[in-house]
């Protein structure tokens, strides 16, 4: 019997308590310690942990932001959007749709100047901004949890993260669409690629609304607090399961599963304390794992235009997130800092950048996989950093809890 797991696993949870600590020393989100902790024992630096023992821990990151989902659902209640309209879904969209032009723009412009501005390159650069769109809700969720964040800056944050990708999904369907038409490619290929992110919402959506539904009534069954932890273990890795073989989105799903339990069931609060307590150690995994994956290396390989989508991405978010809030008359603070908290960007666009090595050439599709890495790397470091300063200075961070507790 190979073991060797537990030991990657340990090492693992033991950097995350480590460099969570000095991260808390230093009076920076965890979520950062955990990052750079997993940075340090990582292949790229050290190598305690090789590639192979990181792959052998790979399912941590599907249970991770399947619990990380199921919370930002948890926090969509009805009541909010009742009260909030339709505001959510125009900043998310905004906000999404501005990094892609922001991103589309300049990516264009690079190539304009640099004479380079052919057919195969606009198809790249469609391809590229599309990616633009996604954020990642993992960091924020963390840095919310660690600081108690709360006031209106937190609640439309966990609303637009939540929304973000469906949108995301969306944009990145129709560019590829456009960037296919533009490739000569099949008519039938153009409507696949038109109606498979629409197929992959509707999916995701009804998994995860049917999961909801059991966990409501299953919660009505099992009243005893181990059997009502089971049951969400239970449900929330068959949906993960069930979505991975239909093509859906696991984020979306667990999110809509959330969404389903808070608005139906009378044991939100129970049910919520109990993940809470099991999820920390899985978290940690999930971060320090996350950082040990990241590749120091290839900052080497992307060039300026691989600094062009890092900039312009953040900067698009903020106009669009600004630009949305002013649409919708949202509070001044959420127009004002609002943007800067969805710089992270991780899972969905990782995945997102495997499918642009299918639509383009290995060559195109290999530069775009090494520039969203890149930038994960960049944003997932910083991101967290500049989430805590942009929520403390929006007042929503009352006090920063000691390195003690």
């Amino acid at each position: 019997m190979d073991l060797s797991v537990l030991y990657y696993a340990g090492i693992l949870i033991a950097t995350g308590l480590l460099f969570g600590k000095v991260a808390k020393a230093l009076h920076l989100p965890n979520v950062t310690g955990y990052l750079v902790g997993g940075l340090l024992v990582g292949p790229s630096i050290l190598g305690i942990l090789n590639m192979e023992g990181l792959h052998s821990l790979d399912v941590v990151s599907s249970v991770a932001l399947g619990f990380i989902a199921f919370s930002i659902g948890n926090e969509m209640k009805v009541s909010y959007f009742k009260r909030a309209g339709s505001r959510p879904i125009i900043i998310a969209v905004m906000e999404a749709l501005m990094a892609v032009l922001f991103v589309l723009a300049a990516v264009l412009l690079f190539f304009l100047i640099q004479g380079q501005l052919t057919l195969v390159n606009i198809r790249f650069a469609l391809v590229l901004s599309a990616i633009a769109a996604a954020t990642a809700p993992a960091a924020t969720i963390m840095v919310v949890r660690q600081y108690k964040a709360k006031g209106p800056l937190t609640e439309t944050l966990l609303s637009v993260v939540a929304i973000d990708d469906s949108v995301a999904i969306v944009l990145f369907g129709l560019l590829v669409a456009i960037s296919n038409a533009l490739g000569n490619t099949t008519d039938a290929s153009i409507l696949m690629q038109l109606l498979k992110p629409f197929y992959e919402i509707i999916v995701s959506l009804l998994l995860g609304g049917v999961s909801g539904i059991l966990l409501v009534f299953g919660c009505r069954w099992f009243t005893g607090r181990g059997n009502r932890t089971s049951l969400v273990i239970a449900l929330l890795f068959l949906l993960l399961f069930v979505v991975d073989i239909l093509e859906g989105s696991p984020l979306l799903s667990a999110m809509a599963m959330g969404f389903v339990f808070v608005n139906l069931s009378r044991h939100v609060d129970e049910v919520n304390n109990l993940t809470y307590a099991i999820t920390p150690p899985i978290f940690i995994l999930f971060f320090v794992l996350s950082g040990a994956e990241l590749n120091l290396g290839i900052l080497l390989e992307v060039g300026l235009i691989g600094l062009v989508y890092v900039l312009f991405r953040v900067v698009g978010k903020i106009f669009g997130a600004w630009w949305g809030s002013k649409i919708t008359k949202a509070d001044p603070v959420i127009s004002k800092y609002l943007g800067f908290t969805l710089i992270p960007q991780t899972g969905v666009a990782i995945g997102l950048s495997l499918i642009a090595t299918q639509v383009l050439s290995p060559e195109m599709g290999s530069s775009i996989r090494v520039i969203i890495l890149s930038a994960t790397l960049l944003y997932e470091l910083f991101g967290p950093v500049v989430t805590k300063i942009a929520l403390t200075k929006a007042g929503e961070i009352v006090s920063v809890p000691k390195v003690n507790q």
